[in-house]
């Protein structure tokens, strides 16, 4: 990654998330390879990505598979399954996941990292992803809020001579090369529970109301209820032991409709499209590990539980 060359890219699991990040790099000019379901993968062999973005709208070349090995021979990958795969897109990712190869978690949640070394051995990065984006037809995204990342590694993970660090700072660069707002950050831990107590205050009431962010904020009611979920969040996460931004948490939280606005939860996207969501990562992980802890959750799981209803039906 030295100079003006680009390392090659593959982003496994080639949804809005994936197309997003993998066509800012590839319009930039880095070489990306989207791995993907066939749907998609046809459409962008055919046609290339269509990113319809807030500031520009291209049709983005860009080599694309429905395989895992096509990221044998990538330097970067960035890792965007569900969570609901994480187990087992890793063992699938590493017979083919060269020895220097660097894995990026772009995932909702804060147990993927773990999860993807306890399935596979594979030492992955952390990184915490702010993009409102959506998968609106085969081979097109279209962005609609923020799109910037921070990157880190988590507790526990032994460093060696500083390679890791300057690793995470070159991905850093790299991403802001590609116009990806991205910095490294020594407590990630913290950054992930945040972006997580975000994703659990708006994903299922988004999705239960059927509402972009604006209007969950807007409306009293459910004002009131995200809160309580933030406040529920914040308890659990200081009983884990985990240290959070030195920030008004709720006001932070709450100020993401004003940034993102007009963002649709994945969630949302996911019931509307009759697949399974990641609410178990989300407010369903917060009241796992807040019984775990002693700590009280009622709000989080009762929208656990009505997103898991909305499964049943789709």
């Amino acid at each position: 990654m030295e100079g003006n060359l680009w390392p090659r890219i593959a982003v496994l699991g080639a949804g809005a998330v994936g197309c997003y990040f993998g066509g800012m790099l590839a319009r930039a000019g880095a070489t990306v390879t989207l791995i993907g379901r066939p749907p998609h993968v046809g459409a962008i062999t055919r046609d290339g990505l269509f990113f319809d973005g807030l500031h520009f709208q291209q049709q983005i070349p860009v080599s694309a598979s429905a395989e895992v090995s096509a990221a044998r021979d990538a330097e970067i990958v960035l890792f965007c399954v569900k969570t609901l795969d994480t187990e087992e897109a890793a063992k699938s990712l590493l017979p083919h996941l060269a020895p220097s190869a660097a894995v990026i978690s772009l995932q909702n949640g804060v147990d993927n990292v773990e999860r993807i070394r306890s399935a596979a051995e594979i030492d992955a990065f952390a990184a915490v992803v702010y993009v409102a984006a959506a998968m609106t037809a085969p081979g097109h995204v279209k962005h609609s809020g923020r799109g910037d990342l921070v990157l880190g590694d988590l507790p526990g993970r032994v460093e060696e001579d500083g390679h890791r660090q300057r690793r995470l700072e070159s991905m850093a660069s790299l991403f802001e090369r590609a116009g990806v707002p991205c910095r490294v950050s020594a407590n990630v831990e913290g950054e992930l529970w945040t972006k997580m107590i975000i994703n659990c205050t708006y994903n299922a009431i988004s999705a239960l109301g059927r509402a972009r962010y604006h209007r969950t904020t807007g409306n009293p009611w459910t004002r009131e209820v995200m809160i309580k979920v933030i406040e529920e969040s914040i308890t659990v996460a200081r009983a884990a032991g985990v240290r959070l931004p030195e920030v008004n948490m709720v006001e932070t939280v709450l100020e993401i409709s004003e940034t993102m606005a007009n963002a649709t939860s994945s969630t949302a996207q996911d019931l509307a499209r009759g697949k399974r969501t990641e609410i178990d990562s989300l407010n369903g992980y917060v009241a796992r590990r807040g019984a775990e802890l002693g700590v009280a959750t009622p709000v989080n799981q009762t929208l656990h539980a009505l997103v898991k209803l909305l499964e049943e039906s789709v």
